[in-house]
């Protein structure tokens, strides 16, 4: 868990440097600008790719099949994950940074 938060941080640093963002605020925002624009898309495709799964497995054998119920599943489980972080990812963003930040506006 700890390695996942030093990497987004240093993926935040590293695109704030590289497209030479001022403010790590700034950057903030693209980032969740950016996540509020993929994150439905590639939810929904998610989606129908465990539907598609889930059928191509129920008409294999009993091992792919179960195979293919927990990969359908572990499909789900990313597309509802994407969805959650689409929803609260303005509000906590917005307590982090005290309004000044949202995923529409940049207030600097």
């Amino acid at each position: 868990m700890k390695a996942r938060t030093f990497n987004a941080f240093l993926f935040l640093m590293a695109s704030a440097h590289a497209t030479g963002v001022d403010s790590v605020a700034e950057s903030v925002f693209q980032l969740c600008a950016s996540s509020k624009a993929l994150l439905p898309p590639v939810s929904m495709l998610m989606i129908l790719v465990a539907a598609i799964i889930y059928s191509a497995g129920q008409v294999m054998g009993a091992e792919t099949r179960a195979r293919a119920n927990v990969w359908a599943t572990a499909a789900l489980t990313g597309a509802l994950i994407g969805i959650l972080i689409y929803a609260l990812a303005p509000g906590i963003l917005g307590v982090i940074y005290g309004n000044s930040i949202g995923c529409d506006t940049f207030i600097p």
